[in-house]
């Protein structure tokens, strides 16, 4: 899962997938992280406001800690999801070749919604944390939907 910072969407995203795996039986089927693609944030905790919305979903962030994406996840990640268009161009340049196939938008699973990016909450209000789980919501069922497949008999 990768943003900007690694403080707001990605960490949401990685604690989202990881409470769906556990729900599912799959948590050791599937190994979930998050980065950013800048080096802002680097070892600090999610931002305070994301960690309280998602913990009003279930959802503990308080463990992680940020860092930055880099070439070495391509090889180490079957999928690397962005959360949107200059987070996959940063992604995109750190991208080896022969391993843009691994690279997508976490919105391409949305299922309920109709978005081609998770909107960074970051420099707004609450709504802006509420509508940004939403859609990592539904892009994590469909992406848990999409990877079955792959954990049959795990």
């Amino acid at each position: 899962m990768v943003c900007l910072g690694n403080i707001c969407r990605s960490p949401s995203a990685q604690g989202v997938l990881e409470q769906r795996l556990q729900q599912a039986g799959l948590q050791r089927c599937v190994h979930v992280d998050s980065a950013g693609t800048g080096d802002y944030h680097i070892g600090k905790p999610p931002d305070e406001r994301a960690q309280q919305h998602a913990a009003r979903r279930g959802i503990d962030l308080s463990r992680q800690r940020a860092r930055q994406l880099g070439r070495r996840d391509f090889d180490d990640f079957d999928l690397v999801l962005v959360m949107d268009e200059a987070n996959e161009r940063d992604a995109s340049a750190l991208c080896p070749p022969g391993q843009r196939h691994k690279l997508r938008r976490l919105t391409d699973f949305c299922t309920r919604h109709s978005a081609s990016a998770v909107p960074d909450p970051y420099y707004g209000g609450a709504a802006g944390f509420e509508a940004a789980l939403d859609l990592i919501e539904d892009a994590c069922d469909g992406l848990l939907a999409a990877l079955r497949p792959a954990t049959a008999g795990c």
